[in-house]
């Protein structure tokens, strides 16, 4: 097993993202490739990663910046230190009692204030790169 835990010779993890979206088709698919590609928009060095028997993860400076899951209901954005960024802009809306983490749920219809996200993103990346 390689390091993004997949078999060698198997699809990207980029590719395989790809096709996790492709396959919701539906508003939960189309939010996840939205979310992805404001995170690329906010850091486009960032590495793509197929974890935990599917689930998107974005890293940076060899850190998790942030997981994309995706559930029935809606469509779950976890900061790995979420608990350390500002969010000026109130975006965490779930995982709020922990000590580390933070999480935006979207849900249907739901729309995401797409200038703080990306603040958000590159917060994460500067704690990831800071030394702690």
């Amino acid at each position: 097993m390689t390091k993004s835990n997949k078999p060698k010779g198997s699809a990207s993890p980029s590719a395989l993202i790809d096709a996790r979206i492709k396959e919701l088709g539906d508003w939960r698919g189309d939010t996840l490739a939205k979310m992805r590609k404001l995170i690329k928009q906010a850091e486009p060095d960032v590495v793509e990663e197929w974890k935990w028997r599917g689930v998107p993860v974005w890293y940076q400076h060899g850190k998790i910046i942030c997981t994309g899951e995706t559930y029935k209901t809606h469509v779950k954005l976890t900061f790995a230190k979420g608990a350390q960024l500002k969010d000026s802009k109130h975006l965490f809306n779930s995982s709020l009692e922990g000590n580390v983490r933070r999480a935006i749920d979207v849900f249907e219809g739901d729309r995401i204030d797409e200038t703080a996200f990306k603040a958000l993103i590159r917060e994460a990346v500067a704690l990831n790169g800071s030394v702690h």
